[in-house]
């Protein structure tokens, strides 16, 4: 059987959520599939590192760009393009500019069916929907075949704001495989990383992005006490601002950024408290590692974060603009 041509259609491929879901089901299928991933942003590729040797996956340059304004050239080219393949993966706002494409030109012959993945916000939505862009995901995803989302706000979202029919919408949340985090983690899986007596180590992972506040938990760590250090495993444009607000807060030698690491069951289980201190979250899978390595959570009450704790857990689920607690 020759394996399915699938195109992955990203706002960005910097390794988030939603970027190290779709890596761990790309190194699922294996040899089943040949994907090609295409970015808004060109340069934001670093989940990349987290693909098997063995997955066959393109990177193209000369693709049609999902950055730009709306175009019926644009979208020509798109569904030009489109026509290579067998499956269409479209991720959040930034590849909407292709699922519209799909949908005006829903009529050529030979186009592949699109499933669309929403996952959430980014900080300019994260506190009012943009009403605009609303209306252009209702049309937009009119001619997707799915929507997939995993958090229950999403699913409402979806149903009653981007009028989608129940039977379109598809929620399933995040998972991963529970067994992993079961072993006890490996000594060394975090470069610089040595616990000293008498520490509590606080970690999160996560993309250094302005809706995670990541200053927010460093202020956090800061207040907790001289015995507590911050691990943030992740990359992203925010790391300056977190290493400043660290230097303003005299914790900066208790801060440890050790940049992206891959499988995060060899090392989650290092920390003795996760956290999120983010400003919008849904199903975040990095909770859900959390859990399965057997860690108590401190978080911001976000997306679908409060439910997904057990009870003893949710005292300590705080509202976002609540630091003090």
């Amino acid at each position: 059987m020759k394996p399915a041509k699938i195109l992955h259609l990203h706002s960005t491929f910097n390794l988030g959520g939603k970027e190290a879901r779709a890596a761990r089901l790309m190194n699922h299928f294996g040899q089943l599939a040949e994907h090609t991933v295409i970015s808004a942003e060109s340069d934001s590729l670093s989940a990349r590192d987290a693909l098997d040797a063995r997955v066959k996956v393109d990177f193209p340059k000369d693709a049609p760009s999902l950055a730009g304004k709306p175009a019926l050239g644009r979208y020509r080219e798109m569904v030009k393009y489109f026509r290579m393949f067998d499956l269409i993966l479209s991720y959040n706002w930034g590849s909407m500019d292709g699922v519209m494409a799909r949908t005006l030109f829903s009529r050529v012959e030979g186009l592949p069916p699109l499933i669309h993945h929403e996952d959430g916000f980014n900080e300019d939505e994260h506190k009012k929907l943009n009403w605009k862009r609303n209306i252009f995901r209702m049309f937009a995803l009119g001619g997707s075949q799915s929507l997939v989302v995993p958090s229950e706000r999403l699913e409402k979202i979806a149903k009653s704001v981007w009028k989608q029919p129940e039977s379109k919408v598809q929620r399933i949340p995040n998972g991963i495989d529970v067994k992993r985090f079961e072993k006890k983690p490996q000594r060394g899986a975090m470069p610089g990383f040595i616990k000293r007596d008498g520490e509590i180590i606080v970690g999160t992972l996560a993309g250094l992005r302005t809706i995670k506040n990541l200053p927010r938990l460093v202020r956090a760590c800061s207040a907790a006490g001289d015995n507590v250090r911050l691990i943030i495993v992740g990359e992203g444009p925010e790391k300056a601002a977190i290493e400043a607000e660290a230097q303003k807060c005299g914790m900066a030698d208790r801060l440890l950024l050790p940049g992206f690491l891959n499988d995060p069951a060899r090392y989650v289980g290092l920390f003795d408290i996760f956290a999120l201190s983010s400003d919008s979250e849904q199903f975040p899978i990095s909770l859900i590692e959390a859990m399965a390595a057997g860690l108590p959570v401190a978080a911001t009450d976000v997306g679908d974060i409060m439910p997904m704790v057990s009870q003893p857990n949710r005292g300590f689920i705080k509202p976002a603009p609540d630091e003090k607690q």
